[in-house]
């Protein structure tokens, strides 16, 4: 995600502790956190496709094939 996209997310933030928000200003406010989130997500996803792991009995298993079996598509 872009600087000047977290930048405006802690501005409306700051103001809307201080005076309040517009409600244009909170609908801009859910979405830049709704890809804020989508990006923290992503991001969690491709650390987990480069972690692997041994097992006890000895089998290496992909973090991001292990916990993507129960995740919906």
């Amino acid at each position: 995600m872009e600087k000047a996209k977290i930048d405006r997310i802690n501005v409306l933030a700051r103001k809307a502790k201080k005076e309040g928000l517009t409600s244009e200003e909170k609908q801009e406010q859910a979405k830049l956190r709704s890809e804020y989130i989508a990006a923290i997500r992503m991001n969690l996803r491709c650390q987990l496709d480069q972690i692997d792991i041994q097992e006890k009995d000895g089998t290496i298993v992909n973090l991001g094939e292990k916990y993507d079996k129960g995740r919906k598509h």
